[in-house]
């Protein structure tokens, strides 16, 4: 919500009119009425004025009703990325298990044909990096809770932010892993097709 409609909505909430709001925060009924069609914007007295009035947080007051805010997510976007998900996980997957046999059958050709499902698991995965810089999601958490619609609150936030350094450095480690055991084993495999 904006801070035009909070003002209307506190306002009524408290059953006064305009000039008796106007009365309380010191300033004109047209002033009033300037803030609840979004004209202009109080000054910082005028917020503080009516954070008091309304006993609410002048934070509160500002970025509206917090409950209405963590389900302002686009279930549009949310669908979107569940979406690429599955298919980055699916394309990924078939990448991988293919890579081996098409290259032991059809030797370069076959590598061709296993790097499309890479090449497109590649422009999920970006897609999917681009969700997460837009909506600020890196670790596991903000993502579970982003998939299902959620959003954390400030102190759940702040300590993910400080996991992010360390799920990235073991994020780096298990897939330069990852990367080596594959290789290892397509290697081997290879040997075994060639001797």
């Amino acid at each position: 919500m904006e801070l035009h409609n909070q003002i209307k909505k506190y306002r009524t909430e408290l059953n006064l009119s305009q000039e008796e709001l106007a009365e309380k925060v010191y300033v004109t009924r047209q002033t009033i009425s300037n803030w609840e069609n979004n004209k202009n914007y109080p000054d910082i007295r005028s917020l503080l004025l009516l954070s008091a009035l309304f006993q609410v947080s002048l934070d509160q007051l500002i970025k509206g009703d917090i409950h209405i805010m963590r389900e302002e997510i686009n279930k549009n976007e949310l669908q979107r990325f569940n979406r690429d998900g599955a298919v980055f996980s699916v394309l990924l997957l078939l990448s991988v298990v293919s890579t081996v046999p098409l290259s032991v059958f059809l030797g370069y050709y076959g590598l061709l044909i296993a790097a499309i499902p890479f090449a497109a698991a590649l422009y999920f995965a970006i897609r999917l990096e681009k969700y997460k810089k837009n909506h600020d999601i890196q670790t596991y958490k903000e993502i579970i809770a982003f998939t299902e619609g959620k959003r954390l609150d400030e102190l759940e936030k702040a300590q993910e932010y400080g996991k992010r350094l360390y799920q990235k450095a073991f994020l780096a480690l298990a897939s330069g892993l990852i990367a080596l055991v594959i290789c290892g084993v397509c290697v081997w495999l290879l040997r075994g097709f060639i001797f």
